[in-house]
């Protein structure tokens, strides 16, 4: 027999308890076919020694916006902008590119603004009007959950004519007299971007190649699209149909689990005894459900969002935020609790595990509600129900939610992006409930490493160091007693991600007849100084380099 495979390290850590480590690993077919002594007297197409570098299970980023963050590539980048002045400038200076391309009509797309980087401030729109003119504005919030907007884009949703509502879970906000700021707040975004959907097959295919192309060169071999074909989060209700052709010119460059955001699913009928006894409901056509696809797309979770963000304040809490401009503010969740409740019983009854957005302790309430309702009246399904973020998190939660046998995906990686900014946010009675670690493990609950990629950036080095130190860029730490190990903060990433997205057959670990996704690192990262220190030598996606740093 002659292997397609044959990868060497000095160190390979396969995260299986059975044989924790080995320093060769062959493959045929894309998949593992044996370690070390199991190989001898046997040759390979192809042999990748990478001396003393550590190789692991390829990464797993368990919560991500890929489509999103590849459209937005090519949008005026606001995260590095310091100061409204700065801000304004970068605008002027795109608007000018556009007038130059001679097109009147394009819009001005920005991405990652954060008030926080404006001394808490957000532009002014007379300023953003002199800027634009006529012009069409959409500036998204880091946190993807508000938007900025100018007049001209107000004009064209008719936030401007008398009589104008917001739209059920959104907010076009406007100040003390009643006119437009120009924030444009959760569902309320969709209003914009009604104007500007859906997008090409074709565009798409081209962000989820730039996307993936760069996730590659972070260790990442698989992902979670936290949201396809529906609500704000969806960019077309053919979206799917992109992933599927990403994937057979070979420009996926990771494995794709798609979450269909819940506005996606339709009303579904059948034999009474395929919805457990009710003769209904909601799924996608034909009845297909989670774990349907091939190993490059899959369907994954169903996503539900019940409430908003903690950077803007719009999270659903159950005590206000702080701050002079919070009082009295906790936030609000998107529709009626009884709606997500038919809505979610529903889909989970036609076989769609649950993935419910819930950032405020509030939100997290009604994610254990609906999910224990759910698991009391059809049983516990074979991929786990997951709260998504479980940010502001009381101890209580947490023990329900390892009772429940959930899976949660709070952002280590915000510890040190955005820690002293959430802090000051909840107080100090509440800042160490925030994206907890040490207590959930503790708890039972399935602990999944993500990066909620565009709202912070998608190096998992990073975010697995900030879940050992929890130390935010400010130098404070962020709940210490919620610290985990280095081997902890890898198998959220690898094992425990798989857990959690129903997929631990085919990924997490290294074993014989896994896929052959490996991550190879600089050294290992449960020793090194820092993870965050560590560099990608080399991403193998089935037995294929899809990135070689070394090259």
């Amino acid at each position: 027999m002659r292997l397609d495979l044959i990868l060497r390290a000095r160190e390979i850590l396969t995260m299986d308890p059975a044989r924790p480590t080995a320093t060769s690993v062959g493959v045929i077919g894309g998949r593992i076919v044996g370690f070390d002594g199991e190989l001898a007297g046997l040759e390979a197409e192809r042999v990748l020694d990478f001396g003393d570098a550590v190789a692991t299970p390829g990464l797993i980023d368990a919560h991500c916006h890929t489509a999103w963050w590849g459209l937005g590539l090519a949008a005026v980048d606001l995260s590095t902008a310091r100061g409204l002045d700065d801000l304004y400038g970068r605008i002027a200076a795109e608007v000018a590119r556009l007038d130059e391309l001679g097109d009147p009509d394009a819009w001005v797309h920005g991405t990652g603004f954060n008030q926080a980087h404006h001394g808490g401030g957000f532009p002014d729109i007379a300023r953003l009007d002199e800027i634009t003119g006529d012009r069409p504005l959409y500036l998204r919030h880091t946190s993807g959950h508000a938007s900025i907007t100018n007049t001209a884009t107000l004009r064209l949703v008719g936030a401007l004519e008398p009589g104008f509502e917001n739209p059920v879970g959104g907010v076009v906000v406007r100040d003390g007299s009643g006119a437009p700021t120009g924030l444009v707040e959760e569902a309320a975004q969709g209003l914009v971007q009604a104007l500007l959907l859906p997008y090409s097959r074709e565009r798409l295919v081209e962000a989820l190649d730039a996307a993936t192309s760069r996730y590659a060169e972070q260790g990442i071999t698989s992902f979670t699209e936290a949201g396809v074909g529906g609500g704000w989060i969806g960019h077309s209700p053919v979206e799917v149909a992109a992933y599927q052709a990403a994937s057979e010119r070979g420009r996926l460059h990771a494995r794709a689990q798609l979450m269909p955001a819940i506005d996606a699913l339709r009303p579904l009928e059948g034999h009474a005894a395929d919805f457990h006894g009710e003769g209904r409901g909601a799924g996608l056509d034909l009845g297909i459900r989670t774990g349907f696809g091939d190993d490059a797309v899959r369907f994954g979770h169903v996503k539900v969002f019940l409430d908003g963000s903690l950077l803007g304040a719009t999270a659903a809490v159950t005590e206000d935020f702080c701050g002079h401009a919070n009082h009295g503010n906790r936030g609000y969740l998107l529709d009626d609790p009884e709606t997500y409740r038919e809505r979610a019983l529903g889909a989970y009854r036609a076989g769609w595990p649950l993935a419910l957005h819930a950032i405020g302790d509030a939100a997290i309430d009604l994610a254990l509600d609906i999910i224990e309702e759910a698991q009391d009246r059809y049983g516990r399904l074979d991929v786990p129900c997951r709260i998504e973020h479980f940010a502001i998190a009381r101890p209580d939660q947490v023990e329900r939610a390892g009772r429940l046998g959930v899976a949660v995906t709070p952002q280590a990686g915000f510890i040190g992006s955005f820690g002293e900014q959430m802090a000051d946010r909840v107080g100090p009675e509440r800042r160490d409930w925030l994206y907890r670690g040490r207590s959930v493990i503790d708890a039972g609950v399935i602990l999944a490493g993500s990066s909620d990629l565009p709202v912070a950036d998608n190096d998992l080095r990073r975010g697995m160091q900030s879940a050992v130190d929890r130390i935010a860029d400010g130098g404070a730490a962020l709940g210490p007693a919620e610290a985990i190990t280095p081997e902890e903060a890898l198998r959220t990433h690898t094992e425990w991600a798989a857990r959690a997205t129903g997929q631990l057959a085919d990924k997490g670990t290294l074993e014989r007849g896994k896929l052959a996704d490996i991550a190879v690192f600089s050294a290992s990262p449960l020793t090194a100084p820092s993870i965050a220190g560590l560099d990608i030598v080399a991403t193998v996606l089935g037995g294929e380099l899809s990135h070689d740093a070394r090259s």
